[in-house]
């Protein structure tokens, strides 16, 4: 089994730079994490990849809310992923539904293909979908992503982890489950025990970062 990676969320340079110092394999980078976290500005980014020495993963969300977007708000992530790019980001984390509660697979293509090199992860969006098991199936063989965030379709990882333990099972080596939904540094021994996931995902998962 390949070693735990602990992905810390975090809003903005100073909680990138602290999760790092406390242990953290990688971040993912947002802002407004009050509404589920949106994209983070050229300059974060820019610091973020200039003075930290693991991944940097960016959110590529516009708003809170559904991930349902209209054309313009594919626009502005669309040009996001190209500023993501040309300042050396790592990966990005997108997620776009259709109002059926599909993944909308077309819309995905479209801002996968201007990605580039740059890893992809579908973040919790797919947690919204109607139903997230064919999803995530639908997911794993579009070969689009690197990796899915989820906390299977549940408000935390743990009531979530006969699902994520399901998803996970059916990966076929194919794609990455990032199990997440209130993962700290202090449940994810227990987690790690219920859950047979490499990859967990958290605000807290390296601990405090205020």
């Amino acid at each position: 089994m390949e070693r735990l990676i602990k992905e810390a969320c975090v809003e903005g340079f100073t909680q990138a730079l602290r999760a790092q110092e406390l242990g953290a394999d990688r971040i993912e980078l947002c802002e407004n994490l009050f509404v589920g976290g949106t994209t983070p500005s050229a300059g974060t980014i820019h610091a973020c990849k200039k003075y930290l020495n693991i991944p940097v993963m960016v959110m590529i969300r516009p708003r809170g809310g559904n991930f349902v977007y209209r054309p313009v708000e594919m626009e502005i992530m669309a040009r996001d992923i190209k500023t993501c790019k040309a300042l050396g980001a790592d990966g990005i984390a997108i997620g776009l539904l259709n109002p059926a509660g599909e993944v909308d697979m077309a819309a995905l293509l479209h801002l996968v293909k201007l990605a580039g090199n740059m890893q992809i992860t579908f973040h919790k969006a797919l947690d919204e979908a109607y139903d997230i098991r064919k999803e995530f199936i639908r997911l794993r063989d579009s070969g689009l992503v690197h990796r899915v965030l989820s906390s299977g379709g549940a408000p935390t990882a743990l009531e979530g982890a006969e699902t994520l333990t399901e998803m996970i099972g059916k990966s076929q080596g194919k794609i990455i489950v990032i199990t997440a939904g209130k993962v700290t540094h202090a449940n994810l021994p227990v987690l790690q025990r219920l859950i047979p996931a490499e990859e967990f995902h958290g605000k807290k998962i390296a601990g405090n970062l205020n």
